[in-house]
């Protein structure tokens, strides 16, 4: 195969990866951005804080199952291929999707209906929770190593565009096409059919990628493993390291993307419109930088980057949140939020390579998506009821020192870790 070809060839499967990747996160943040409108749909209660409450449990559940996810689709990656894991989890995303949007009210039927949903978020979960890894190993696998930093930053570019992709929606529905009423009423069901349409499209996508050099020399000389999870055993301090590096940045980028809409309005005081609209805005500007920095850690180094990252956080979260909740102001609020995402891109960016570079092909796809799913369900998934917890209980300002300490644990494994450009065990396969 010629250079020129065989670049082709890279850049399609790429494509064809993050845009299924996109879409599993827009199936699965369209929950979290139109829940200001469902709440009442299946928490009839007169607390509005209460209501968001009971959605962020059922948001947070859907983390909880992850490493469940992570588990086995992990170990069908490792033994059977990461295209085929990949075709799996957007499968599942589908099928949450479609029952989410299909899903009747407290009204219709009491409380079945919070059960279907949270039946519904966790099958979501668990697809989340392989797609992960398994994109993380793909794109990392599949990118040449001078150039890893850069390519694998687009698993971040897709998972912040399906971000995106779910404020346009809202802001669209919003704006233009229904009335609020109308969409408390029933429009919040539209992202959804939309997302199961969507998965369905990036099965087709996902059929025509092509399988990593790296698995593929597996195969071919007989060391896929017969049980990758005993095998990951042998890499008890990787595992850590994953764990200990994603605790501080996933509870950041939650802090800032998932939970923000609603600190906006729950707590700046901002109208769910403005909200919104700062949302997009800064998700735009955040999902533009992850490749910039990604190929600033292909120049310098992983190690750098997260320590960038983890020394700003530590020192800037409590001053940026605290500037939050004192201004009225939607100009400033749309700088702090991005003066923040900017900071936090020093992990979004490159997380996914340093964990991929830590293990050999034979657990890889295990070895990132099991204990990043762990602390993910920990720390991310439970960002935005802690954050609302702490409202409720009148103290929301301890949640901004919580977010910081966490990032301070982060920064601590930075410091200590070795710099896996330079130890990659993608380039000893």
């Amino acid at each position: 195969m010629s250079a020129s070809a065989d670049v082709a060839r890279r850049l399609r499967s790429i494509f064809s990866g993050s845009c299924g990747n996109l879409i599993e996160w827009y199936d699965f943040y369209v929950y979290s951005f139109f829940s200001l409108y469902f709440a009442k749909a299946f928490f009839p209660k007169d607390d509005s804080t209460a209501q968001l409450m009971n959605t962020a449990l059922i948001f947070a559940l859907g983390f909880f199952v992850r490493p469940i996810g992570g588990w086995l689709m992990g170990v069908y990656a490792d033994k059977h291929g990461r295209k085929a894991s990949l075709l799996i989890s957007v499968s599942l995303m589908c099928g949450g999707s479609l029952i989410i949007a299909i899903c009747p009210t407290y009204a219709s039927v009491g409380a079945l209906a919070p059960i279907i949903l949270v039946l519904a978020r966790l099958l979501q979960g668990l697809s989340l929770g392989g797609e992960y890894g398994a994109s993380a190993t793909y794109l990392s696998e599949i990118a040449t190593s001078k150039h890893r930093g850069f390519y694998s930053s687009f698993q971040y570019v897709t998972l912040i565009g399906g971000q995106l992709l779910a404020s346009l929606t809202l802001l669209l529905l919003q704006r233009l096409l229904l009335s609020s009423a109308q969409l408390e009423a029933w429009g919040w069901r539209i992202p959804f059919l939309i997302g199961a349409a969507l998965a369905l499209t990036g099965v087709a996508l996902r059929r025509s990628m092509v399988e990593t050099g790296a698995f593929e020399r597996e195969k071919a000389q007989g060391r896929l493993p017969k049980n990758p999870l005993r095998d990951l055993m042998a890499h008890k301090r990787e595992v850590l390291v994953v764990v200990g590096l994603t605790a501080g940045g996933t509870l950041a980028f939650y802090t800032y993307t998932v939970y923000m809409p609603k600190f906006l309005t729950n707590s700046v005081g901002l109208t769910r419109d403005t909200a919104t609209l700062i949302s997009t805005i800064t998700l735009f500007l955040y999902m533009c930088l992850q490749p910039l920095v990604g190929a600033l850690s292909d120049w310098v180094g992983r190690r750098p980057v997260l320590i960038g990252f983890g020394v700003l956080g530590t020192l800037f979260t409590v001053p940026i949140l605290s500037a939050l909740l004192a201004t009225k102001d939607a100009l400033t609020a749309g700088l702090l939020v991005m003066a923040a995402l900017a900071i936090v891109s020093g992990y979004t960016a490159i997380n996914a390579v340093v964990k991929a570079e830590l293990f050999p092909a034979g657990v890889r796809a295990l070895g990132v998506a099991l204990p990043y799913a762990v602390a993910v369900s920990v720390f991310g998934g439970t960002a935005e009821y802690i954050g609302l917890w702490f409202k409720d209980v009148g103290h929301e300002s301890w949640f901004f020192w919580y977010v910081t300490a966490c990032i301070a644990g982060s920064l601590a494994v930075y410091v200590l870790m070795a710099d896996t450009r330079k130890t990659s065990r993608i380039d000893q396969d």
